[in-house]
C-alpha cells in the first residue's frame, strides 16, 4: 500500500475524518471518540485484543524553520538534540513545557517529520491545551527564524495496540519500528512505537480510511478512554488544564520516562528542576492505582485534579490525581502524584479520609526515590 504525501484544506479534512468515523458508529463528544456504541465490551477487549482508537483529542504543533531545534531546546525539559532526523526514520521524546517556578504547564510526545511540504518538529499534547501552549511560545520566538502552526488537522492519528499491533503496522506500513519511540517514515506516514504492543500511526487524512478500514478487520475500535487507560497502564502522564502547573517534572516520573535532560541548558524553570533533582529525595511521587469506585451514576466519576487524603496528613490533601480511566477490572486506574510517605504509610484516600481507599500497584519502569 503506497500512498504519496499530498496536502488537504485541513477544516474540510477533520470534517470528514469525523463524518466517516460516525458512518462507523463513533459517538463523539467535543472532538473526542467516546465509543463506537458499547463502552463496556471495548473495555474488556482492550486488555486481551488487538484495538484501534482515534487520537484526534491530541492536538499538533509543528515548528519549521533553521533554528526550530535551538529554540526547542531553550524552552522544552527534553534533549532535542536526541530527536534523529534522517530522512526514513526518527525518534521521538517524551518531555515538558514548564512556567519559571518549574511547574509543568504542559506534557507532550515530540519527533520530526520528513515528509515534503511538512519538514519540522511536532509536539503531540492535549487539543484543549495546544492553542494556549502554541500562543505562549511563540511569545519567545523574538528573533529566532521560527514558524509556529496548528498541524492538528494536517495528520490523523491512530493508536494500535495489542498482540497482532506489530504485525497489522507491518502489513500496511510495510515496515515497523523495534525500538522504544522509534519513528518510521513511509510513503503513506509515520509509525511511533509507543510500547512493546502499541503503536501510533500518524497518517495523510485522504488515506487515514484505508488504513483505517484495513486495521478494523484484525483489531477491535474503542473509544479514547480505552487509549486513556493504556496510557495510564504504561506510566505516562497527561498534563490537562486541571492540573496544569501542579508538578514539577519529577513528580510525574518524566525523568524516568526520558523526557528531562540534567546535562543540557537553560530552559524556563530548569533552575527548580534541577535543583529538584540533586538536592534530596522528592517529596511527591507518582504512582498507578485502582480507584475502586463502583459503575453507578450516583457517583461522580474519578477525574484528573481530585485531591487525595492520607491518614498520615489529616485532613490536608496529601496528593492529586493526574489522570483517570475506566478499569476492565472495575473502578478506574488513575496516575496520581502523592506524598512519598503516605505511599510508604499505603493507605490513601480519593476525595476525603472517609472515601474509597487506593490500591497501588506496580509501574512498569523504576522511578527514583
Amino acid at each position: 500500500m503506497n500512498f504519496p504525501f499530498t496536502s488537504h484544506s485541513l477544516s474540510r479534512m477533520n470534517f470528514t475524518w469525523q463524518a466517516y468515523l460516525q458512518s462507523r458508529n463513533a459517538v463523539i463528544q467535543d472532538g473526542r471518540v467516546v465509543n463506537y456504541g458499547n463502552s463496556a465490551a471495548e473495555l474488556e477487549t482492550v486488555r486481551s485484543a488487538t484495538v484501534l482508537a482515534d487520537l484526534s483529542h491530541f492536538g499538533l504543533i509543528h515548528f519549521t524553520g533553521e533554528d526550530a531545534q535551538s529554540f526547542l531546546q531553550g524552552q522544552l525539559t527534553c534533549d532535542v538534540r536526541k530527536i534523529d532526523t534522517a530522512a526514513d526514520r526518527s525518534t521521538a521524546l517524551y518531555g515538558g513545557y514548564c512556567n519559571p517556578k518549574g511547574r509543568m504547564l504542559a506534557s507532550f510526545l515530540i519527533w520530526h517529520l520528513v515528509f515534503p511540504g511538512a519538514n519540522g518538529y511536532v509536539m503531540q499534547l492535549p487539543a484543549a491545551l495546544r492553542a494556549a501552549i502554541q500562543k505562549r511560545l511563540s511569545m519567545f520566538v523574538l528573533r529566532a527564524k521560527v514558524g509556529l502552526s496548528d498541524s492538528s488537522d494536517a495528520w490523523i492519528r491512530i493508536g494500535v495496540a495489542g498482540s497482532h499491533a506489530h504485525a497489522l503496522v507491518r502489513e500496511i506500513l510495510g515496515t515497523a519500528p523495534v525500538s522504544h519511540l522509534e519513528v518510521i517514515h513511509a510513503q503513506q506516514g509515520s509509525v511511533i512505537r509507543l510500547g512493546q504492543d502499541r503503536f501510533e500511526l500518524v497518517i495523510a487524512p485522504a488515506y487515514a480510511p484505508v488504513v483505517w478500514e484495513r486495521l478494523s478487520k484484525d483489531a477491535m475500535p474503542v473509544g479514547a478512554p480505552c487509549w486513556d487507560w493504556l496510557e495510564i497502564k504504561a506510566g505516562v502522564p497527561v498534563i490537562t488544564t486541571a492540573t496544569q502547573e501542579h508538578f514539577v517534572p519529577q513528580m510525574v516520573n518524566l525523568e524516568a520516562l526520558g523526557g528531562v535532560s540534567f546535562q543540557k541548558g537553560c530552559y524556563p524553570g530548569q533552575e527548580i528542576v534541577a535543583r529538584t533533582e540533586y538536592l534530596g529525595k522528592i517529596k511527591r511521587r507518582m504512582v498507578l492505582a485502582n480507584i475502586p469506585v463502583p459503575a453507578s451514576s450516583t457517583i461522580t466519576p474519578v477525574a484528573a485534579g481530585d485531591e487525595l487524603f492520607s491518614t498520615d496528613m489529616g485532613e490536608q490533601s496529601s496528593g492529586t490525581v493526574v489522570n483517570a480511566a475506566p478499569a476492565p477490572g472495575g473502578g478506574f486506574d488513575v496516575l496520581a502524584v502523592t506524598q512519598t510517605n503516605s505511599i510508604e504509610a499505603g493507605k490513601i484516600f480519593w476525595r476525603s479520609l472517609s472515601g474509597p481507599q487506593l490500591e497501588i500497584m506496580p509501574l512498569p519502569y523504576l522511578a527514583n526515590a
